[in-house]
């Protein structure tokens, strides 16, 4: 990863990073997030760029920006060269690079994914190019007792296993452990943090991970900031924006970090599937998750069963969907098969079923399961189709089982999966 930052960058860093330097205080004129949006929809209206703002003659262009940011405050920030130059020299000696969204290695599902809450600047140390892998978010509760621990260790050795990328927070407990986990298995992790990226850096841990392009740090906020709450919250998005699917192992209900993050995810970004750990003493909060939305871990037991699982490009309302429509179903089967029973006579039960009665509840619920199905359009395992529809694995197999008698399905082998036959196969 290059050290050398481009002018777009130099005048994004000089607009909205504290380019703290020992113990000084950032500048109060920092730009927030949505003041260097606003500013930056000006300037590509007006067909110009950040680095535009430092050259000699842009006097005229501060002044068409004075409506949305003063002009003096705009001067003072962008008159701290020589403190941008000193900290830029901090971070070379480091092996601390820093990229903006206007840099063509800025990672792209961060701009896609996020918009115009994707970051400006990144501060990382290692091989920037993981950051566009994908891979397994995992994250949890901070204290966690060692049984989790072993557990979480257990995902990302299997995470690396599977030749994918693990990705979380780097905080203790549940993060470190995935990492760690992932990392001991010689896997490539990412790890975004909410404060002290060069303290992270310079660990002696971390060293020879981050020269060998096995492990990644990154962060949004300056190198040498402290924690800070808000910091933490915020960074959660990155980690399930960076990933193809995301892994809850704890969480406490209502409170920290993980649980913001995960509900933040499943009401409002609904980035990508959220699961929560189903093996065990769950507890309140993943309960709670789950009942909002997060689907059940499906335990995958090897390698080639993880990486089919985050190939599987089913978004959150698929998910919804599927579920609401299963759900309905399911209702509509149960009040209907409720109501046949009280408006039949109790001393006349129900004669033996003709080709002219209604189908039972079973059957009305398949044949709702079979067009669900068949709106997949794609191979599955029945592990995928339990996930999907929130039933078990032993219900999901035996529904396939069913299309396959029925010549709806074929079952394929390494690996085992099922999909459509062609449409000519149905209609013949």
């Amino acid at each position: 990863m290059r050290i050398s930052i481009l002018p777009n960058t130099q005048a994004i860093l000089l607009l909205t990073a504290p380019l703290l330097a020992g113990r000084g205080e950032p500048s109060p004129d920092l730009l927030s997030l949505g003041e260097y949006n606003r500013l930056e929809r000006l300037l590509i209206e007006k067909q110009q760029q950040p680095a535009d703002l430092l050259t000699p003659d842009s006097q005229e262009l501060l002044k068409e920006c004075q409506h949305l940011v003063d002009s003096n405050r705009l001067k003072r920030l962008l008159d701290r060269g020589f403190l941008l130059s000193q900290v830029i020299e901090h971070w070379q000696t480091r092996a601390i690079w820093v990229m903006s969204h206007t840099d063509a290695e800025y990672p792209r599902q961060l701009k896609t994914r996020l918009k115009d809450d994707a970051p400006p600047i990144l501060y990382g140390c290692g091989e920037a190019t993981i950051l566009e892998t994908g891979g397994l978010a995992v994250v949890g509760s901070r204290y966690v007792d060692d049984t989790l621990v072993e557990y979480t260790e257990g995902i990302g050795q299997l995470v690396a296993k599977a030749r994918r990328t693990l990705i979380s927070g780097g905080a203790r407990g549940i993060d470190k452990a995935a990492m760690r986990g992932a990392l001991e298995g010689t896997g490539k992790v990412v790890g975004i943090l909410a404060d002290s990226l060069e303290q992270a850096a310079l660990n002696r841990e971390n060293r020879d991970l981050l020269m060998d392009g096995q492990l990644v740090l990154i962060s949004p906020y300056d190198p040498i900031a402290g924690f800070n709450v808000g910091h933490a919250m915020q960074r959660n998005k990155l980690i399930y924006a960076l990933a193809d699917a995301a892994l809850v192992v704890s969480a406490e209900y209502k409170q920290g970090g993980t649980w913001a993050g995960a509900i933040e995810q499943l009401q409002k970004r609904r980035l990508v599937p959220i699961y929560v750990r189903s093996n065990g003493k769950v507890g309140r909060g993943l309960e709670a998750l789950q009942s909002m939305g997060a689907l059940p871990w499906p335990n995958p037991d090897t390698p080639e069963a993880l990486a089919e699982l985050l190939l599987t490009k089913t978004s959150f309302r698929n998910h919804d969907s599927l579920q609401s429509e299963l759900r309905f179903s399911i209702q509509e089967e149960s009040n209907s098969y409720e109501a046949s029973q009280i408006l039949s006579p109790v001393n006349n039960p129900p004669t033996s079923l003709s080709v002219e009665s209604p189908l039972i509840p079973a059957d009305e619920l398949f044949a709702k399961v079979r067009d669900l199905v068949i709106k997949m359009k794609m191979p599955m395992t029945d592990s995928q189709l339990a996930t999907a529809l929130q039933v078990s694995k032993s219900q999901a197999k035996q529904w396939l089982q069913r299309l396959v008698n029925e010549g709806i399905m074929e079952k394929h082998t390494k690996p085992i999966r099922y999909g459509l036959k062609s449409q000519r196969s149905l209609l013949e």
